[in-house]
């Protein structure tokens, strides 16, 4: 059989094995766990005025680490980062019908965030090369109901968040950053995620560190920190705390992270440093094998900034050879695990599109006025050209976060692409 044949095709495949699942658990998790559990105490939070009101021991120093690592005044862990976002955005006391300008190449928890407290999602195009949301396309969807900006740190490195900034205080609005992909990046030397009002990671099972599910909020401002705590923790039940003030309205949820959670936790922040180590080394063998591949664009790093790779992204310039699809489907005949070749674009789910035949509304305002306000918003396919092309034309992502690749699987990868590379761009 020749060796060159793609698989495809017929030909023999490059990767016939499975690749080892990421996974960053080992002795000092389990024995965290299991001092927990004999201590018979998996919860200590209490939805009353009080001590307990914030959580159990290993709660309060997981978030005591937290806040000391990346250097900031408060850390409040949750349940998940889609319950961070809610507080996050709730902290900021929306209105219904206020706007919030998000990116759409990010997962649908954002922008969901966002239509839970029956605000308006609106979405600002994304930069060509980083994936980020463009600070350009924001400032052109400033209203006089924008109220925030929550900005995605996508694949494992910061938006411009100085740029970013510039803006907010031009127009006085707050900054959400979701870091859920980039816990560790740095940027002009400060973690990203820790220079806005509000920031926040997640710990869900393939992110860097992970407790199985979970989050952790982070912010300088005492008052926001108590909002969020309040959300997190059934805010109608402290309110009547003496040292809570001008909250009369808040309603809580359960958004408490347990005690085996955060023992694991705080275990798997003192990881952080070498996981991200050597996720670059493996990024760093890729690139030197991948630069001189035709019609290839690699990861763009942005000037100041770290990348801790979530998703190792490229881009296929457009070209008369092969599309981006032929590709595609070529490394996963080859065994390429965890690709993909679409990735957001969260403006055209179905969930912004009013339901004509039915007269039905995704959302139950009260007010009429903030439907016909959102239905006037345009969601539809050319809204975000930047990010349709990304989809249409150029993307492709390798899933970096799901596996350990050793120096075996690092170089059948490799090889697979440089078979594909060779068939479709290297033929006399």
């Amino acid at each position: 059989m020749n060796k060159n044949k793609l698989a495809i095709f017929g030909g023999q495949k490059t990767i016939k094995k499975k690749f080892k699942k990421f996974n960053t658990y080992g002795k000092q998790e389990l024995l965290a766990a299991n001092k927990v559990i004999k201590s018979g105490i998996l919860s200590e939070f209490l939805a009353k005025p009080g001590n307990k009101y914030y959580g159990g021991k290993y709660v309060k120093k997981f978030e005591k680490k937290f806040s000391n690592f990346f250097n900031v005044k408060h850390a409040i862990s949750v349940n998940s980062w889609t319950s961070g976002l809610i507080c996050a955005v709730g902290a900021l006391d929306p209105k219904p019908g206020d706007e919030i300008i998000t990116t759409p190449w990010t997962m649908s928890a954002t922008a969901v965030s966002i239509l839970h407290w029956n605000c308006i999602p609106v979405f600002a195009d994304i930069e060509k090369d980083t994936f980020c949301i463009d600070y350009k396309s924001v400032e052109e969807k400033i209203s006089k109901r924008t109220i925030a900006i929550l900005s995605v740190d996508i694949g494992g490195q910061s938006a411009d968040i100085k740029k970013l900034k510039y803006i907010a205080k031009k127009y006085n609005l707050k900054i959400i950053s979701d870091t859920a992909q980039a816990i560790g990046a740095r940027i002009e030397g400060k973690f990203a995620g820790t220079q806005t009002d509000i920031g926040g990671f997640s710990f869900n099972y393939h992110k860097h560190i992970h407790t199985g599910e979970g989050g952790m909020l982070v912010t300088n401002n005492n008052k926001l920190a108590e909002k969020m705590r309040l959300l997190r923790n059934h805010a109608e039940g402290a309110i009547f705390d003496k040292n809570i003030k001008n909250y009369f309205n808040y309603r809580g949820y359960n958004f408490r992270l347990g005690e085996i959670e955060s023992a694991i936790g705080i275990e798997q922040l003192k990881k952080l440093k070498k996981i991200i180590k050597n996720r670059c080394l493996i990024v760093k063998k890729i690139n030197n094998n991948f630069k001189k591949l035709k019609n290839l664009i690699l990861p763009k790093v942005r000037k100041n900034c770290t990348h801790v790779y979530y998703v190792y992204k490229i881009k296929i310039k457009k070209n008369n050879l092969a599309t981006k699809d032929q590709i595609y489907k070529a490394l996963i005949a080859e065994g390429v695990p965890n690709l993909s070749n679409q990735y957001g674009n969260i403006h055209l789910l179905p969930i912004f599109k009013k339901n004509l035949k039915q007269n039905k509304f995704p959302f139950p305002w009260s007010l009429n006025k903030n439907r016909i306000n959102f239905y006037k918003k345009n969601y539809d396919y050319g809204s975000c050209p930047v990010a349709e092309n990304l989809n249409k034309e150029e993307f492709i992502g390798f899933e970096i976060c799901q596996n350990e690749l050793n120096s075996k699987d690092l170089n059948l990868f490799i090889s697979a692409f440089k078979k594909v590379w060779k068939f479709y761009f290297d033929r006399n």
